[in-house]
């Protein structure tokens, strides 16, 4: 039988708050442009429909599941949606823990398991991040809605490997 784990974060893939609100004004816009075109009866409804279904789309996105962060004794594992595979990271590797921002960028683009110049990102929102360093250099970017509590959560995990391994 599995331990418990130590942590559990879910990302969802449209609460992030640059996306929402770029769909937004995109409903917005359709809105105001359904206003102001009412006379004409079919391009009209076109731009209703149109803003509609963005927003309906908005609601939806908020509650699918990008992915989740697990924290166990000795490893960092991360499944994705559906098709994504599980990303398993050995923090025995592990050299370094630091709790930086993600990214400089005011809106960045959701992830999973994104090679890009030496590291893996994964992101979903926010602008908080855990970036783990292992041995070979290689670095793991999380992005976090719960940053101290994740790197926390990655800290007694790894303790907790060290002095199984040493016993």
């Amino acid at each position: 039988m599995g331990e418990k784990p130590i942590y559990i974060e879910n990302q969802y893939l449209g609460r992030d708050r640059g996306w929402v609100s770029v769909r937004l004004v995109l409903a917005l816009f359709c809105f105001i442009a359904y206003y102001i075109n009412i006379e004409r009866e079919s391009e009209s409804q076109l731009f209703l429909l149109v803003g509609s279904a963005i927003i309906f789309v908005s609601i939806v996105m908020m509650y699918m599941l990008q992915y989740r962060i697990t924290v166990e004794q000795g490893s960092v594992k991360l499944s994705g949606l559906w098709t994504t595979r599980l990303v398993k990271i050995d923090l025995n590797s592990i050299v370094k823990i630091e709790r930086k921002p993600y990214s400089k960028f005011f809106i960045n683009n959701p992830v999973y398991n994104l090679h890009q110049k030496g590291r893996i990102k994964f992101y979903a929102g926010g602008k908080d991040a855990v970036w783990l360093t292992d041995r070979d250099g290689l670095v793991y970017i999380i992005g976090t809605q719960r940053q101290v509590e994740l790197e926390q959560a990655i800290l007694k995990a790894k303790n907790k490997s060290g002095k199984d391994a040493a016993q």
